[in-house]
């Protein structure tokens, strides 16, 4: 089953011919769940493939341009397509009226639901919960109200190996006895052991994104274990002053939260404008946490694999 980011924008600020701004798309099972939406994310998801309609729920870490100006128009396009599905949208309270006073002086109205889930950045708590995944928001460190986000995939259920059920032909009787444990005994008195003819599922898989934060060791305790953690990475090491100012990381201070934290992988991404090559800062953080990789435009991970 699917569980895989896909970078729609890996820069920060202002976008460049090279990186748009703060986007991901996580897929969990073909649902497709948007985490920020810089400038620009609607394009790059027509030029990667994503289906803007298939998005039910977006998440937007906090009220920084470089995080949301994409949001209106993604929003736009899709009222223009005529979109009757309720969009869901986790944000501070201030974007809905940000998006009620652009709908007010065009004189739209949107042609689908738009449910808001005003965030809160003071205390970490779940903000959905479905079928498929649940979703966590928690503070970060940053100049304004900020949340990360941590996505967990429900644990997937066992299943009766499809070849086993053709060769044998189970009745459908058997099929709940078989998923509770159960030996299966066919008609002849042959056992197969449980073991032998159930899939059992993986282990559940997870992706923390932390957007703009200052090194910010409350963190770890709750992202920790992630299959993968996206951490923003702005300045390196020579800049850690700019960093400490502004509420941002170095790499090696993203590098090191996924240590503490014991992730399975981390991504770094949101470089500041100044580096034209983030070589130095994918580096910097290796040398912290050696299974780092880089954000790049139209990167899909598949997490956990």
């Amino acid at each position: 089953m699917k569980f895989a980011a896909t970078v729609l924008g890996s820069g920060s600020a202002k976008p460049t011919l090279e990186r748009l701004t703060s986007a991901h798309v996580l897929n969990v099972h073909e649902h497709f769940y948007l985490i920020d939406c810089g400038e620009g994310t609607q394009v790059a998801m027509i030029k990667h493939g994503i289906q803007m309609m298939k998005i039910e729920h977006a998440f937007i870490s906090h009220l920084h341009g470089d995080h949301y100006f994409g949001l209106i128009g993604l929003l736009n396009s899709m009222h223009l397509m005529n979109r009757k599905k309720p969009f869901h949208l986790y944000a501070f309270c201030e974007l809905e009226e940000i998006i009620n006073i652009q709908l007010r002086v065009a004189s739209t109205t949107f042609s689908f639901p738009l449910v808001f889930h005003p965030l809160d950045s003071s205390k970490t708590q779940e903000i959905l919960n479905n079928k498929y995944v649940s979703v966590t928001s928690f503070p970060l460190k940053h100049r304004i109200r900020t949340c990360g986000f941590l996505f967990k995939e429900k644990k997937r259920a066992r299943n009766i190996k499809r070849e086993f059920v053709r060769k044998h032909n189970i009745p459908v009787e058997w099929f709940q006895r078989i998923l509770d444990g159960e030996d299966y005994v066919d008609a002849d008195g042959v056992k197969y052991s449980n073991d032998s003819i159930v899939k059992i599922p993986g282990v559940s898989r997870s992706y923390a994104y932390c957007s703009d934060t200052a090194y910010h060791k409350e963190v770890v305790d709750i992202i920790r274990g992630a299959s993968l953690l996206y951490h923003e990475a702005s300045f390196a090491d020579e800049h850690e002053d700019i960093a400490l100012v502004k509420f941002h990381s170095t790499a090696r201070q993203a590098a090191m939260i996924a240590k503490e934290a014991n992730v399975g992988g981390l991504m770094i991404g949101h470089f500041s404008l100044r580096y034209k090559d983030p070589q130095l800062l994918l580096s910097q953080a290796r040398e912290e946490f050696p299974n780092t990789i880089e954000a790049v435009d139209g990167l899909t991970v598949e997490i956990g694999s």
